[in-house]
């Protein structure tokens, strides 16, 4: 088992009392930007274009291009995050932004499926599920609060449409930084993070896979840092009979990441507002959700637009990423683009 002996000093490894008083995360868009997407949204539309057969040649950018290299750039190698301020959502319509997002996405890297259906754009909406009863609902479908974990892909993007009445933060936290002070203060629990897990997949297995996928929280892959947590995810993946069952330190280093991650010292909490677009380096920032409440006019409701993405940077991975993966690309069998803005299409 290969563990960094010391703290990681890289960009990624941020805290909160560094980042908040920042706006550097903030990108704010301007005229011209918007013009540019605009432009490039009007030329797939006069050429009947849809995702996902959308490329980056189908939707040209100029200086708003240099801006996303850049964005790429922070987003791989530097503190893991940017928020983009502005677009402006109140213009277009739910599938025009959808658009938008998956253009902008074309600069960013190659898209991913949302589940094993084959949606390309994912819908962050309450539908009335229960994510704690039903096994297979997913906790973005609800206006629960959601604990700190990362996505299956290399990189996620919300755009936000309409915010929630109230609540509804999105805080995220540096699995860097967090490593670094189990290195410190932890190294035991730290070390039982990079022994395997069996996490659920909650029904998002493919034909004859396995319920469950085995894989540490933390991987040291070719002199890099790479996390993959979801607590709740962990612990029901003791519903299966083949899973080893949880010790007392396996509980408590898992639990030990999450409570680190929602600390004052941790936590960067974000208001999105609409318009912002946030992207996430999933191998070194978790994310979470405060509990929200909603508005009770369905066009109002709080309603965010998810694109997963794998990026140039992080080609090379860990093996036991390539089974997730794997299921992530498995859209290009039998895409399912969004032809409406249904919420219902997300899964």
């Amino acid at each position: 088992m290969d563990i960094p002996g010391g703290p990681l000093e890289v960009a990624a490894a941020w805290t909160a009392r560094e980042m908040a008083p920042s706006a550097e995360w903030i990108l704010p868009i301007d005229g011209g930007d918007i013009d540019e997407l605009d432009s490039a949204l009007d030329h797939v539309k006069s050429r009947g274009l849809a995702m996902p057969a959308i490329t980056r040649a189908d939707f040209p950018l100029d200086r708003f291009a240099a801006t996303l290299a850049e964005v790429l750039r922070e987003v791989e190698h530097g503190r893991g995050f940017v928020l983009i301020r502005g677009v402006p959502v109140e213009r277009y319509s739910a599938e025009d932004a959808a658009t938008i997002l998956w253009g902008i996405g074309t600069y960013l890297g190659e898209a991913a499926g949302q589940n094993r259906m084959g949606d390309v754009i994912g819908h962050v909406t309450d539908i009335g599920r229960n994510w704690s009863k039903d096994n297979h609902d997913r906790g973005y479908q609800t206006t629960s609060f959601l604990p700190f974990h990362c996505d299956k892909t290399d990189a996620v993007a919300l755009l936000c449409l309409h915010p929630a009445k109230s609540g509804g933060l999105s805080c995220i936290a540096s699995s860097v930084a967090i490593h670094n002070e189990m290195l410190a203060h932890h190294p035991d629990l730290l070390e039982r993070l990079y022994r395997p897990f069996y996490v659920d997949l909650r029904g998002e297995e493919m034909e004859g896979e396995k319920p469950y996928n085995v894989q540490p929280v933390f991987t040291w892959h070719n002199k890099r840092l790479f996390a993959r947590y979801g607590r709740k995810y962990i612990k029901t993946g003791q519903r299966f009979a083949d899973a080893p069952r949880l010790a007392p330190d396996d509980i408590e280093a898992v639990d030990m990441m999450h409570d680190l991650a929602a600390s004052d010292e941790f936590r960067l909490d974000m208001e999105l507002q609409g318009g912002d677009i946030q992207i996430l380096n999933n191998h070194a920032v978790l994310h979470s959700r405060t509990e929200f409440e909603d508005w009770p006019e369905p066009e109002r409701k709080r309603h965010l637009l998810r694109l997963l993405m794998f990026t140039p940077a992080f080609a090379d991975v860990p093996d036991h990423y390539r089974t997730i993966y794997a299921t992530a690309r498995d859209w290009r069998d039998h895409p399912r683009p969004p032809a409406a803005p249904s919420p219902i299409a997300a899964e």
